[in-house]
Protein backbone atom coordinates (compact mmCIF):
# COMPACT_ATOMS: atom_id res chain seq x y z
CA UNK A 1 0.00 0.00 0.00
CA UNK A 2 1.65 3.23 -1.35
CA UNK A 3 2.88 5.18 2.09
CA UNK A 4 0.20 8.64 1.38
CA UNK A 5 -2.79 5.91 1.30
CA UNK A 6 -1.39 4.88 4.58
CA UNK A 7 -1.15 7.74 6.01
CA UNK A 8 -4.71 9.02 4.48
CA UNK A 9 -6.36 5.80 5.86
CA UNK A 10 -4.76 6.31 9.31
CA UNK A 11 -5.63 9.77 9.66
CA UNK A 12 -9.55 9.16 8.12
CA UNK A 13 -9.74 6.54 11.29
CA UNK A 14 -8.38 9.21 14.00
CA UNK A 15 -11.56 11.34 12.10
CA UNK A 16 -13.61 9.22 13.45
CA UNK A 17 -12.28 8.95 16.64
CA UNK A 18 -10.97 5.57 16.74
CA UNK A 19 -7.02 4.82 17.17
CA UNK A 20 -4.79 3.33 14.10
CA UNK A 21 -2.60 0.60 15.71
CA UNK A 22 -1.84 -0.57 11.78
CA UNK A 23 -2.68 -1.28 8.68
CA UNK A 24 -2.97 -4.56 6.81
CA UNK A 25 -3.20 -4.86 3.09
CA UNK A 26 -6.44 -7.18 1.98
CA UNK A 27 -4.72 -10.06 0.38
CA UNK A 28 -1.95 -10.33 3.21
CA UNK A 29 -5.12 -10.31 5.77
CA UNK A 30 -6.96 -13.07 3.84
CA UNK A 31 -3.70 -15.00 4.54
CA UNK A 32 -4.69 -14.84 8.55
CA UNK A 33 -7.73 -17.16 7.69
CA UNK A 34 -6.14 -19.69 4.68
CA UNK A 35 -2.51 -20.07 6.46
CA UNK A 36 -0.63 -20.89 3.51
CA UNK A 37 2.70 -21.64 3.55
CA UNK A 38 3.44 -21.10 -0.65
CA UNK A 39 1.32 -19.93 -3.10
CA UNK A 40 -0.65 -16.80 -3.95
CA UNK A 41 -4.00 -15.14 -2.74
CA UNK A 42 -5.49 -13.63 -5.30
CA UNK A 43 -8.27 -11.02 -3.97
CA UNK A 44 -11.01 -9.96 -6.02
CA UNK A 45 -12.67 -7.21 -4.44
CA UNK A 46 -15.68 -4.72 -5.89
CA UNK A 47 -12.95 -2.04 -7.32
CA UNK A 48 -9.33 -3.93 -7.38
CA UNK A 49 -7.01 -6.64 -7.37
CA UNK A 50 -4.98 -7.65 -4.74
CA UNK A 51 -2.03 -10.27 -5.09
CA UNK A 52 -0.32 -11.59 -1.73
CA UNK A 53 2.87 -13.96 -3.11
CA UNK A 54 3.34 -16.62 -0.20
CA UNK A 55 6.77 -18.13 0.82
CA UNK A 56 7.80 -20.10 3.73
CA UNK A 57 4.50 -18.66 5.85
CA UNK A 58 5.66 -15.43 5.37
CA UNK A 59 4.01 -12.05 2.51
CA UNK A 60 7.06 -11.82 0.27
CA UNK A 61 5.13 -9.59 -2.12
CA UNK A 62 2.00 -7.58 -2.79
CA UNK A 63 0.64 -5.69 -5.59
CA UNK A 64 -3.21 -4.38 -6.25
CA UNK A 65 -4.60 -3.45 -9.68
CA UNK A 66 -7.67 -1.77 -10.74
CA UNK A 67 -10.23 -4.49 -11.98
CA UNK A 68 -12.93 -6.69 -9.99
CA UNK A 69 -16.58 -7.05 -9.44
CA UNK A 70 -17.51 -3.02 -10.31
CA UNK A 71 -15.79 -4.27 -13.75
CA UNK A 72 -18.55 -7.09 -13.93
CA UNK A 73 -21.50 -5.19 -13.58
CA UNK A 74 -19.96 -2.61 -15.94
CA UNK A 75 -19.68 -4.46 -18.42
CA UNK A 76 -23.35 -6.45 -18.11
CA UNK A 77 -24.81 -3.07 -18.07
CA UNK A 78 -23.39 -2.04 -21.26
CA UNK A 79 -24.48 -5.61 -22.92
CA UNK A 80 -27.43 -5.71 -21.51
CA UNK A 81 -28.30 -1.70 -21.70
CA UNK A 82 -29.29 -1.30 -18.55
CA UNK A 83 -28.61 0.51 -15.68
CA UNK A 84 -25.59 -0.35 -13.35
CA UNK A 85 -27.28 -1.11 -10.66
CA UNK A 86 -30.03 -3.93 -12.37
CA UNK A 87 -26.52 -4.94 -13.77
CA UNK A 88 -25.68 -5.55 -9.83
CA UNK A 89 -28.20 -7.19 -9.28
CA UNK A 90 -28.40 -9.94 -12.54
CA UNK A 91 -24.84 -10.57 -11.55
CA UNK A 92 -25.47 -11.91 -8.39
CA UNK A 93 -28.96 -13.86 -9.86
CA UNK A 94 -27.51 -17.49 -10.29
CA UNK A 95 -30.41 -18.10 -12.96
CA UNK A 96 -28.67 -15.42 -15.02
CA UNK A 97 -24.78 -16.44 -13.88
CA UNK A 98 -24.67 -19.13 -17.31
CA UNK A 99 -25.85 -16.47 -19.57
CA UNK A 100 -23.82 -14.24 -18.80
CA UNK A 101 -20.64 -15.98 -18.06
CA UNK A 102 -19.50 -15.04 -21.62
CA UNK A 103 -19.92 -11.10 -20.89
CA UNK A 104 -18.18 -11.21 -17.79
CA UNK A 105 -15.15 -13.90 -19.71
CA UNK A 106 -13.24 -11.06 -20.48
CA UNK A 107 -12.85 -9.40 -17.08
CA UNK A 108 -12.34 -12.69 -15.73
CA UNK A 109 -9.66 -13.31 -17.89
CA UNK A 110 -8.29 -10.22 -16.94
CA UNK A 111 -7.82 -10.76 -13.65
CA UNK A 112 -5.89 -13.83 -14.64
CA UNK A 113 -3.95 -11.80 -16.05
CA UNK A 114 -2.92 -9.49 -13.34
CA UNK A 115 -2.28 -12.75 -11.41
CA UNK A 116 -0.11 -13.77 -14.15
CA UNK A 117 2.10 -10.91 -14.53
CA UNK A 118 2.41 -10.62 -10.76
CA UNK A 119 3.14 -14.47 -9.79
CA UNK A 120 5.82 -13.99 -13.03
CA UNK A 121 9.47 -14.91 -11.87
CA UNK A 122 8.24 -16.82 -8.93
CA UNK A 123 7.65 -19.95 -7.74
CA UNK A 124 4.13 -19.71 -7.56
CA UNK A 125 2.73 -23.60 -7.48
CA UNK A 126 -1.05 -22.87 -6.58
CA UNK A 127 -3.47 -19.75 -6.13
CA UNK A 128 -6.22 -19.39 -4.08
CA UNK A 129 -9.01 -16.85 -4.74
CA UNK A 130 -11.01 -14.96 -2.72
CA UNK A 131 -13.59 -11.93 -2.35
CA UNK A 132 -16.97 -12.14 -3.75
CA UNK A 133 -16.18 -11.62 -7.27
CA UNK A 134 -14.73 -15.15 -7.19
CA UNK A 135 -17.71 -17.18 -6.13
CA UNK A 136 -18.69 -15.87 -10.17
CA UNK A 137 -19.57 -19.56 -11.53
CA UNK A 138 -16.39 -20.40 -13.47
CA UNK A 139 -14.18 -18.10 -12.34
CA UNK A 140 -11.90 -20.34 -10.64
CA UNK A 141 -11.43 -22.60 -14.20
CA UNK A 142 -10.81 -18.83 -16.46
CA UNK A 143 -8.10 -17.91 -13.63
CA UNK A 144 -6.63 -21.69 -13.75
CA UNK A 145 -6.82 -22.26 -17.48
CA UNK A 146 -5.53 -18.58 -18.30
CA UNK A 147 -2.47 -19.28 -15.95
CA UNK A 148 -1.41 -22.42 -15.77
CA UNK A 149 -1.99 -22.33 -12.72
CA UNK A 150 -3.64 -24.73 -10.22
CA UNK A 151 -6.52 -22.36 -8.85
CA UNK A 152 -8.24 -23.03 -5.70
CA UNK A 153 -11.09 -21.32 -4.54
CA UNK A 154 -12.42 -21.91 -0.94
CA UNK A 155 -15.96 -21.93 0.54
CA UNK A 156 -17.64 -18.76 1.17
CA UNK A 157 -14.65 -16.71 -0.47
CA UNK A 158 -16.42 -13.22 -0.08
CA UNK A 159 -15.71 -13.72 4.04
CA UNK A 160 -12.16 -14.51 3.50
CA UNK A 161 -10.43 -11.07 3.73
CA UNK A 162 -13.00 -9.91 6.13
CA UNK A 163 -12.45 -12.15 8.68
CA UNK A 164 -8.89 -12.08 8.08
CA UNK A 165 -8.68 -8.27 8.42
CA UNK A 166 -10.54 -8.96 11.60
CA UNK A 167 -8.29 -11.73 13.10
CA UNK A 168 -4.90 -9.34 11.79
CA UNK A 169 -5.79 -6.77 14.93
CA UNK A 170 -4.18 -9.51 17.15
CA UNK A 171 -0.97 -8.62 15.55
CA UNK A 172 -1.33 -4.50 16.56
CA UNK A 173 -2.14 -5.23 20.04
Amino acid sequence: MPQAEVRATANVLRAAGLECLGLVDEPTAANYVLQLTDGAIVDVGGGTTGIAVIENGQVTYTADEPTGGTHFSLVIAGAENIPFEAAETLKKDPAQQARLFPVVRPVMEKVANIARRHVSGRNVQNLFLVGGTCAYPGMAQVVQDYTGIPTHLPGNPLFITPLGIAMSARTFE
